[in-house]
């Protein structure tokens, strides 16, 4: 449970990242962005296998740049189920997948490099020097 709250609050933080970076990519507020973050993570798990396997022939002929435009389209559809997070234009629906798919990469890799840190130091036995 706690993962799943992490990777919604990484996923929320990266799409922050987006409407920063992103013309196209509003965001209300923080907790339109935990919503988004929740619905981009249902679409992906419900929608995105059928749509994927339904253009797998498009996407061999492309080379698998089709993919681009399933997971524009997915991340267009989470936008309808969320108020406060809109996603217009070409520009946001090509790109804002790519921006939030760095942004999640990078800060997952942040927070597992510190938790791997943190569990390291807990683990390392303590060297006690005596002196004589």
């Amino acid at each position: 449970m706690i993962g799943y709250l992490l990777n919604t609050l990484i996923t929320a933080l990266s799409l922050l990242i987006v409407d920063i970076v992103i013309p196209g990519v509003n965001l209300a507020n923080f907790p339109a962005a935990m919503l988004a973050g929740v619905a981009i993570g249902i679409v992906n798990g419900a929608v995105k296998p059928v749509l994927s396997l339904l253009s797998l022939p498009v996407n061999f002929l492309t080379l698998g740049a089709f993919s681009l435009i399933v997971n524009g389209f997915c991340f267009w559809l989470a936008s309808l189920l969320i108020p406060g997070f809109t996603v217009s234009g070409l520009l946001a629906f090509v790109l804002g997948p790519v921006v939030l798919s760095l942004g999640t990469t990078f800060l997952n890799s942040y927070f597992a490099n510190k938790r791997l840190g943190n569990a390291v130091a807990a683990a390392s036995p303590t060297m006690e020097v005596s002196s004589k």
